[in-house]
């Protein structure tokens, strides 16, 4: 292998990889705006539940959007396993946006009243904070993980 293509044990990632990156990167952001619109809209006209039905299919295309996004896989050959995981934690939190998903059609089919309560919400509402939390909490450790990898790839 050339210089160009090994930086210090670890393959420079193709251009072919970097743009499916990207593109993975901004299907996800497009995924989370729409979880929180979708989120957010109900709450504010909680008075409304022919907003709440649209919405509620908002939520849903926007975490199935996220949670197809997060599996497709984006990981350099020779990765280490810490930030292969870390990768693969971003997906459980999709997880967490679908079943809050199922919820709020439960929910909704199970209470169906005119108003649109906070009882429907409810596990919607704590599966979407628990995906939050874990996309936080593996984004912030997967830049940690990277910097570990290119800090320990630079001396060897």
């Amino acid at each position: 292998m050339s210089k160009k293509e090994e930086t210090v044990g670890f393959p420079v990632p193709d251009a072919a990889l970097m743009r499916r990156r990207r593109i993975v990167e901004a299907v996800a952001t497009m995924g989370l705006i729409l979880v929180l619109v979708g989120m957010v809209a109900p709450i504010v006209s909680m008075d409304n539940m022919a907003l709440a039905e649209v919405f509620k299919w908002v939520y849903t295309a926007g975490a199935v959007i996220f949670t197809v996004a997060r599996m497709v896989k984006i990981g350099a050959p020779g990765e280490d396993l810490r930030v292969r995981r870390m990768r693969r934690m971003e997906g459980w939190s999709g997880i967490c946006f679908c079943v809050g998903a199922a919820f709020w059609f439960y929910n909704s089919a199970r209470f169906g009243s005119q108003l649109i309560s906070l009882a429907i919400l409810r596990d919607t509402i704590l599966f979407t904070l628990a995906g939050a939390v874990i996309q936080i909490v593996s984004s912030w450790m997967l830049v940690f993980a990277l910097k570990k990898q290119n800090r320990n790839s630079a001396k060897k």
